[in-house]
């Protein structure tokens, strides 16, 4: 079934020349209009879910009229408005190939009813592939964000799929910006040839306000509410996804027991490896499921935990780390870009068991150790990673290119 917004709009084609409608700029008197594109949104929560709904929701409260075209999945709906937001959920039948088709089908005459000053690509897949589309139809200039580096990264993935290579070089002529959010990833997209100019470094933000320490008589009344009796309490938020390495952080928990007994590891969060995980669940271990708002569990814990093989810039640690948590991370991803270890915060490598284990017995064993760390933490945040110093960043990427000449939107992808 059509959204609304299909529904009321013929599809418009470019010029008879086959050269671009001209795109609106933004006017100073009007609001900028931004168009985002993912292939999953809320109420399907992730990181990067979480990140581009509280950073749509802030740019809305801006002034910036922010839209989200995102893929349809059974059971919702094809449009709502989430907090102020208008969500397009645009259909995608059959097999992978025939989905990203569809969608991008579906997007090009709603993008071409909506009129965006800028168009925004979450990841460099069918989201990218789209936004250059309209490009050459519309002439609306693309920012493009790449959310994980790595082996499961947007770039490694990328250049593993059929024509990823070509892809890849359209995608250098056409896009406007890339952002990437670690430094991780700017040197991916260096080493695929993406220039300095083309790159716009912005990280991950997190509602400082929202996710705000608590303490004390506070704390501990909100575990009460919450039904949490262990103490200390390691958290652990995110998909149960074979990359998280939660089985690891399960396998250390006896360990931990041994020599702090009433220890409490609570997992928040839900994914395909979920039943293995709690079949090898021993005591003090506790399943809480998927929760649309982690902030109260993260300020009734004492440690963040995240043992990752692969991330982007965890939205997850930098949450835990403003509510004041000592984020106990693998050094992968932009970790390193934001914990300076033993400083604020502590960094292992990547499949270490061992050192999971004892970093978990040394940090769960010294509460002045963890106080120190996570004030240090939230300070850190506050300064460079609260999501008003984020936005600003962003709108002002999209103001500079929503007001400079059309460029041409390169080859076909």
């Amino acid at each position: 079934m059509p959204t609304p917004a299909l529904a009321a709009s013929p599809w418009v084609d470019p010029r008879p020349d086959g050269s671009p409608m001209p795109r609106p700029h933004a006017p100073t008197s009007a609001p900028l209009k931004v168009a985002m594109l993912i292939q999953r949104y809320h109420p399907l929560i992730g990181g990067a879910e979480r990140q581009i709904r509280a950073v749509a929701e802030h740019l809305q409260s801006r002034g910036v009229q922010v839209s989200i075209l995102t893929r349809r999945y059974a059971g919702l709906s094809a449009f709502e408005t989430i907090g102020g937001v208008p969500v397009y959920r645009l259909p995608i039948p059959g097999p992978k190939v025939t989905a990203s088709l569809s969608f991008t089908l579906a997007a090009l005459p709603l993008l071409a009813r909506l009129r965006p000053h800028v168009l925004h690509a979450h990841e460099v897949f069918s989201p990218a592939t789209t936004a250059v589309a309209a490009k050459r139809m519309l002439g609306t200039p693309v920012v493009v964000t790449a959310h994980r580096s790595g082996p499961l990264g947007d770039f490694h993935r990328l250049q593993q799929k059929f024509m990823g290579g070509a892809r890849l070089a359209a995608f250098r002529r056409a896009v406007d910006a890339f952002i990437p959010i670690s430094q991780e990833i700017a040197d991916e997209m260096d080493a695929a040839g993406i220039s300095a100019s083309q790159r716009c470094p912005i990280p991950n933000g997190v509602d400082a306000v929202h996710f705000a320490p608590l303490a004390g008589e506070a704390a501990l009344a909100l575990r009460q509410r919450l039904g949490l009796t262990g103490d200390p309490i390691a958290i652990f938020t995110g998909r149960l996804a074979a990359e998280k390495r939660v089985d690891q952080l399960i396998s250390a928990w006896p360990a931990v027991r041994s020599a702090l007994p009433g220890a409490l590891l609570l997992i928040l969060g839900t994914g395909e490896l979920e039943a293995s995980l709690k079949a090898a669940a021993g005591p003090g271990v506790h399943f809480a499921g998927p929760q649309e708002d982690v902030a109260p569990y993260l300020q009734a814990a004492d440690l963040f935990v995240l043992p990752s093989t692969a991330e982007g810039l965890s939205v997850a640690m930098l949450e835990a780390m403003s509510t004041g948590l000592p984020a106990l991370v693998t050094n992968v991803g932009g970790a390193s870009d934001v914990i300076t270890h033993a400083e604020n915060g502590w960094l292992i490598s990547p499949d270490a068991p061992e050192q999971l284990t004892q970093a978990l017995l040394t940090l769960l064993g010294d509460p002045p150790l963890r106080a120190r760390l996570g004030a240090q933490a939230r300070l850190k945040i506050e300064t460079t990673y609260a999501l008003p110093v984020v936005v600003q960043q962003l709108e002002a990427l999209y103001r500079r290119l929503a007001n400079r000449p059309a460029q041409p939107a390169g080859a076909e992808v």
